[in-house]
């Protein structure tokens, strides 16, 4: 995984979105024509867990901005399940209640306060596909939607899959 990248998406709902991902120093950033700017950041000296884009899953170490806002950050620790790996942003007062959770292989489902926005696909490099759902998703949820799938990325194998590899390697 290289250490910088920026990529430019364009986005058929909200423009060209830009994503600026340093791996190793575990920074991200999103922001677009009409898409607020999010911000993740790695707490410094965190041990870099190199198959998560952002560098750790460790709710401690991670800290996000939203338009210049802290908003809590809890990604699952991602073991055994799907729904282990889903991150969830806000809670308690916070407006919106985020939630990103894979769905297949290579895709997840994103959601505010339970309602589907749309379905993201990342390849680990910033680059996102977003099929957003119309109607549903405003720009602060598309900076979101970004940012997470980019920071942590998307997918995963499903629970059948790893018993059947794990019984086939065995």
């Amino acid at each position: 995984m290289p250490s910088f990248s920026r990529v430019r998406v364009h986005d058929p709902l909200f423009g060209t979105v830009t994503v600026e991902l340093d791996h190793e120093a575990g920074f991200l950033s999103v922001y677009g024509e009409r898409t607020p700017r999010v911000e993740l950041r790695r707490a410094e000296g965190t041990a870099v867990v190199p198959h998560v884009p952002i560098g750790t899953r460790d709710t401690g170490c991670l800290f996000m901005l939203l338009g210049g806002a802290p908003v809590p950050l809890r990604p699952g620790k991602g073991f055994l399940t799907r729904r282990s790996y889903k991150v969830d942003v806000g809670h308690g007062d916070a407006p919106y209640r985020y939630r990103l959770v894979p769905v297949s292989y290579d895709s997840s489902r994103f959601f505010r306060s339970g309602t589907p926005l749309g379905v993201l696909v990342s390849t680990g490099d910033g680059k996102v596909t977003a099929d957003w759902k119309d109607g549903q998703p405003d720009g602060f949820d598309a900076s979101v939607g970004y940012a997470l799938a980019v920071a942590f990325g998307t997918g995963a194998e499903s629970i059948w899959q790893l018993a059947l590899d794990a019984v086939l390697d065995w």
